[in-house]
Formats: C-alpha cells, sequence, structure tokens
C-alpha cells in the first residue's frame, strides 16, 4: 500500500469515528437509545452507574484489541487499532448535546450517521473494534458466522434498554439497528440499482432485440438456450437497465410479445461500458 493510500484511509478512519462520535453524543445518547456496541455499553453504563460513555468504550476496546492480538493476529489488531483508540478520544471531544427533542428523528438521523460512520470503516476494511471483535473470534475458532454472533451480541445490549431506559428507548434502539443496517447497506452495495432482464420468447426475441436496442440504447447479450421440456433450442436476451429505463423496457417486451418469459433481477452493482466507464468522445 502507497503512502498516498496510507494517508487517504486514516483520513476515512477519522471521518468516519468522528460521523460516530456524532451520531452517540448528539442524537442516540442525549435520547437514552443504546443500538448495541460498545457506544451502547456506554451508553447504558453512564446511566446506570455514572461512568462517562468513552471511558467505558475505551476500556472496552482496550480489552477487544488484547483479545484481537491474541486470537486474531497482527494484520486484523492494526487493522482495529487506529479506530479502536480513536473512538473514545472523539466522544470525550464531541460535545453532548441535544440537536432536536424529537426522539424519532433523532433515532432516524442518528443511526443514518452512524450507518454512514461504519460502512466507511467496513469499506476500507478498517473497524472501530468494540462488539465486532468476539464475532470473529468466534467465526475463526468455532465456526460460528459472525452475522449471528454480532446479532446475539447487539440483541443483548439492545435488551438492556428495557432495565435501564424503559421499553419505549428499547423500542427506538431495535429502529436504529433497522436504520443502520438499511443505510449501511445501501452504501456497501450503491444506491444506484440496476435491473437485470432475462427474456425468453417463442418466436418474436429478434423482434424485441432491434427494438430495445433502438429504444433504449443499451447492450444485450444472447444466450443459446435448450427448453428443458420440449428441448427446443432458441435464445434468450439478457439486458442490464437502471430503473428509470426498465418501465420502457417492459412495455416494449409486453407490447412485441405478451407471452414471453421475463426474470427480473435486483443488480447492486455493474461495472463496464455504459455504467462505470465511458469513453472519451
Amino acid at each position: 500500500m502507497t503512502a498516498l493510500r496510507k494517508g487517504q484511509n486514516i483520513a476515512l478512519i477519522i471521518l468516519a469515528v468522528l460521523l460516530l462520535s456524532i451520531a452517540i453524543n448528539m442524537f442516540l445518547g442525549p435520547h437514552h437509545i443504546a443500538a448495541g456496541g460498545v457506544s451502547g455499553l456506554g451508553i447504558l453504563a453512564e446511566a446506570a452507574f455514572s461512568i462517562d460513555r468513552s471511558v467505558v468504550v475505551l476500556v472496552l476496546n482496550c480489552l477487544m484489541l488484547l483479545l484481537t492480538i491474541i486470537f486474531l493476529g497482527k494484520k486484523v489488531f492494526l487493522n482495529t487499532l487506529i479506530g479502536s483508540l480513536l473512538f473514545p478520544l472523539f466522544l470525550a471531544v464531541v460535545p453532548e448535546i441535544m440537536i432536536t427533542s424529537d426522539r424519532l428523528l433523532s433515532v432516524l438521523f442518528g443511526s443514518a450517521i452512524f450507518g454512514i460512520g461504519v460502512a466507511i470503516l467496513y469499506k476500507i476494511g478498517a473497524s472501530s473494534g468494540g462488539t465486532t471483535i468476539p464475532p470473529l473470534i468466534l467465526q475463526k475458532y468455532w465456526h460460528i458466522n459472525t452475522s449471528t454472533g454480532l446479532l446475539v451480541t447487539d440483541a443483548f445490549i439492545v435488551l438492556l434498554n428495557v432495565f435501564i431506559f424503559g421499553v419505549e428507548s428499547f423500542l427506538f434502539a431495535i429502529l436504529s439497528i433497522i436504520v443502520t443496517s438499511v443505510v449501511m447497506t445501501y452504501i456497501e452495495t450503491g444506491v444506484k440499482r440496476r435491473k437485470s432482464i432475462l427474456i425468453f420468447s417463442q418466436d418474436k426475441t429478434t423482434e424485441i432485440k432491434d427494438e430495445l436496442l433502438q429504444t433504449v440504447n443499451r447492450g444485450i447479450t444472447l444466450f443459446n438456450v435448450t427448453g428443458g421440456k420440449t428441448q427446443q433450442e432458441n435464445q434468450m436476451l439478457m439486458i442490464v437497465s437502471s430503473n428509470s429505463e426498465y418501465p420502457a423496457v417492459m412495455r416494449i417486451i409486453d407490447s412485441i410479445d405478451p407471452t414471453s418469459f421475463v426474470i427480473v433481477s435486483n443488480v447492486a452493482e455493474v461495472h463496464g461500458l455504459g455504467f462505470t466507464y465511458h469513453p472519451i468522445q
């Protein structure tokens, strides 16, 4: 990795951890919403024992770093080190203020900001440490799926909301996890979703292909296929369109051959000419 790339990654880690701290100190924390992770434990411990949340996060992250170097090795340790140490520092520095008194707005915006921060860390293979470490250990030594381990850990932390903050905070914490997950998914897979469309027509394949090429102006792939029941050979079309182009594609297919067999799939990413690569004109 070049020095420039390392510098960019460190800058992204700082940005991501700053976003996490803003989400906790300005949105979720002031409304007593502990939505999993060491930050959630910090919010709970601060309310129950009057221990500053940044201190709780620092202690837990140092413990997790120790487990990381013992059980997961140097590479994972280094990827986790900067985020683990910066997170409690930023929690101590970012002011604890309530941006809005509306709990629902705080959950929605705070969770979205938190999701953006975590997604940035995941994109560059970094981490803020904490409760992401035990699932990795369980996966390595006991082959327990990391998502399952993380779900169990976060579920336990979220459940503690009931005993410390009440049922309403518990429900808001669940909503927070859902919003965070959705935001992370969109960032990780891209917001520009596409449609992959497979088209099988008995005798109108050429007409559909020609009309799509003329109207939609997207590349089309032809597959030679054989019917499993009829054993007849034919061709199947595949076209990848944007969401805005999708209705036009379906109208063309339906107008030429209403009986055609069409399979539509959501595609998270498309790379290549016409999508992510554009030649110089």
